[in-house]
């Protein structure tokens, strides 16, 4: 329980609960954002996907954020706190539920990709990558919290395990999976231009006789 030592602190709570609750939204707004403007395709136009796209997310991100400020500051469940379980049941229930839907989720999108609507979705094996990873991380948090609701110490290890790893390797994941290939291609412009001017000017002439 080390790890929870700051937050546990008394008069700590309120701020590391708020400092959660955003920061957890955070992630999930650009999870969803990615998500509902994947599944739009090439089927809406570069304005009218990012414009659909944050008003789905906005909506999806703002009503997660009411249902956790209830639970933490109307109802006193400690979502954040490991160090009280008088909640435990209520508690890991929600995080059940939060970890099924986002598991269902991935999991029609794979479903998906082996459908007859593949062809709406992204070609690139990049895009099927990530979501292999988030559906299996996701799994595997529903798993742990499943084990937490009956009482198992190994399921909220495996949960606290999920969470370091999400929040460690989200971000470097999304700039493997999203940016790397578009500053490489960058790059590679940026060389053949060099190349082009430089041959234009003469630099590769050579007298061969």
């Amino acid at each position: 329980m080390s790890s929870y030592a700051w937050e546990c602190t008394a008069g700590k709570e309120l701020t590391w609960n708020i400092l959660s609750l955003f920061t957890t939204s955070g992630m999930l707004f650009l999870e969803v954002s990615l998500i509902a403007f994947l599944l739009q395709g090439n089927y809406a136009s570069g304005l009218e996907a990012l414009t659909r796209t944050f008003a789905v997310s906005a909506l999806i991100v703002g009503l997660d954020i009411l249902l956790k400020a209830i639970y933490m500051f109307g109802l006193g469940i400690p979502l954040f706190i490991d160090s009280n379980e008088q909640q435990h049941h209520m508690k890991w229930s929600l995080w059940v539920v939060h970890r099924l839907v986002l598991t269902a989720v991935y999991g029609f999108i794979l479903f998906m990709y082996h459908s007859k609507w593949r062809e709406r979705l992204p070609a690139r094996p990049a895009f099927y990558k990530y979501i292999v990873i988030m559906f299996t991380l996701n799994a595997l948090a529903l798993f742990a919290c499943g084990l937490t609701v009956n009482g198992t110490d190994f399921g909220f290890w495996l949960y606290s395990t999920t969470i370091v790893c999400y929040h460690t390797f989200y971000l470097p994941l999304l700039y493997v999976t999203f940016l790397a290939d578009f500053f490489q291609e960058d790059d590679l412009h940026l060389e053949n231009v060099y190349y082009s001017e430089m041959k234009d000017a003469g630099f590769f002439d050579a007298d061969w006789e």
